[in-house]
């Protein structure tokens, strides 16, 4: 993924999470990926780790209308995902024909064949294993997640072997910030 595609993911979540008055903590940790697909306007994800415990962690997502984010799961996190502004499309995959979720808070049972379509406001909670894709039916949509602990790098099983967790950066231009995938070594 080229520097000058962050640079650019960066400066339109940051003009949208302004825009709706959602206010970033100083010094944020900006993840922005396309999967190692060589595609962000149709597989990619742009978040800010808000908050990361050893109990629980906190981001916030800009996602683009139509972009995805791909078909996965986590072993160990549970999240829930939370449409703040916009409408954003679920889709969950399962050997089963439905999958049992709160969403806004009541056990539902939801196909595997229909879309889950989260309004502003709304939230569905994922539990382990739950295979999951998602993407913004409206504009963009800004969407929270709030989970246990969180491991990008060890907890992330996507059904399409090719896809990366951290994109590979191709420096045409300088970095106008640091990404969390490159804080790493900092953090330890």
């Amino acid at each position: 993924m080229k520097q000058s595609q962050i640079n650019n993911a960066i400066r339109k979540a940051s003009t949208a999470f302004s825009k709706h008055q959602w206010f970033l903590p100083p010094n944020p940790k900006w993840d922005v990926t396309d999967f190692g697909l060589g595609d962000f306007d149709t597989t990619g994800l742009t978040s800010v780790n808000l908050a990361e415990q050893q109990e629980y962690c906190e981001k916030i997502m800009y996602v683009k209308h139509n972009q995805v984010t791909p078909n996965h799961y986590h072993d160990k996190k549970k999240e829930d995902i939370i449409c703040r502004i916009g409408s954003l499309a679920l889709q969950f995959y399962s050997e089963e024909p439905t999958v049992n979720l709160q969403v806004n808070g009541v056990f539902q049972d939801l196909s595997v064949n229909c879309l889950l379509i989260l309004q502003a406001g709304e939230r569905v909670t994922l539990t382990q294993g739950i295979r999951h894709a998602f993407w913004a039916k409206s504009e963009y949509a800004i969407v929270g997640e709030v989970s246990t602990a969180n491991d990008d790098t060890n907890d992330n099983f996507f059904q399409n072997p090719k896809i990366g967790r951290f994109s590979e950066i191709i420096e045409d231009e300088p970095a106008i910030i640091k990404l969390v995938s490159e804080q790493k070594g900092d953090l330890e």
